[in-house]
């Protein structure tokens, strides 16, 4: 069996174990937590929340039950979480959309990241990989933009869909590297790796959660990722800054937000819970297994980067003329 085979096996797997979560039990005597994801069952941010609320539903000794209500790009989710009459017992994955990128992509929001949101601390980071075809001519990230350079006319490139972390990285790259490329969105990052993996579209930035299976099956070539150390699951991947792009680091990230009205205590109980679980090796692990790197953080430190999110790429998106209603 192949490496990808193995891998896909053993987070599917995963999934399937995630997804039965843990059970209320009526000996608990506390009221069980919601946590609502923006994201459809069985990927990436779904494991990370069912992964994340296991280890933390042992420590607080409470049942807390992941409920997944994807669609409009996070907004459903966290508009039931923002209006929640009871802030105490619900939970939000508040990620890159949610916190920095839908403020400014939609002319209006029926919740305010800043004031309808409070935060909890930060979850994980999702590495971004350049990826080209395994019969692409560039075996690095330094011959892909050579590569770029010599074509006659702007090059296309894949993303997930517009406004998406990897979409608005790769203009950010672009940008720096003095290039121009044209944007290919769409719905998801399934049908975008399938075009790169065919050649139909030379390039993209994937995320590492749903790249590094087809990366060691030897469907992808991975030129370069986008952390400031090499990640341990790609060890002979050179970073980014490693081919010349100094400072730059890409990734897609998800913290945990709570309703703004929930209680200062309740908050301080959720925020060393989750530290406690984010240090835990069963998470450790999993998050291992996902290739995706841990954040942790106080609530400030959430606030901080998500503001600061939310400024460097309003600025991007505004230039961009981006607009998804």
């Amino acid at each position: 069996m192949t490496a990808s085979f193995l891998h896909r096996r053993h987070l599917l797997a995963l999934a399937a174990t995630l997804l039965a979560g843990p059970r209320p039990s009526l000996a608990q005597g506390n009221k069980p937590i919601e946590w609502v994801v923006g994201m459809a069952p069985g990927g990436g941010s779904d494991i990370v929340a069912r992964t994340v609320a296991e280890a933390m539903g042992k420590i607080l000794g409470q049942t807390i039950i992941v409920n997944n209500k994807p669609g409009a790009g996070t907004n459903i989710a966290a508009d039931y979480v923002a209006k929640s009459r009871d802030p105490d017992h619900v939970l939000l994955t508040g990620d890159f959309a949610t916190l920095a990128s839908n403020p400014w992509l939609y002319g209006k929001l029926p919740y305010n990241a800043e004031k309808d949101l409070g935060s909890v601390g930060m979850l994980v980071r999702f590495p971004l990989i350049a990826v080209v075809a395994p019969d692409h001519p560039a075996r690095s990230f330094k011959e892909l933009v050579a590569w770029l350079k010599a074509q006659p006319n702007e090059v296309a490139y894949a993303s997930p869909g517009a406004g998406t972390p990897h979409h608005l990285a790769t203009e950010a790259l672009l940008r720096r590297l003095g290039l121009k490329g044209s944007h290919v969105p769409y719905r998801g990052a399934a049908p975008a790796l399938q075009d790169v993996m065919g050649g139909r579209v030379p390039w993209m930035l994937v995320e590492s959660a749903g790249g590094m299976p087809l990366i060691t099956g030897g469907k992808l070539r991975a030129l370069a990722v986008g952390t400031a150390q090499r990640m341990k699951t790609l060890p002979e991947v050179p970073t980014l800054q490693e081919q010349g792009v100094a400072g730059f680091e890409a990734f897609a990230w998800q913290g945990l937000s709570v309703p703004a009205g929930a209680s200062p205590a309740n908050v301080a109980r959720l925020s060393k819970a989750l530290a406690e679980a984010l240090d835990s090796t069963f998470v450790k692990a999993r998050f291992q297994a996902l290739g995706v790197e841990a954040m942790p953080g106080t609530p400030d430190d959430m606030n901080r980067f998500a503001r600061s999110e939310r400024e460097r790429w309003g600025a991007l998106i505004r230039d961009l003329q981006l607009k998804l209603d």
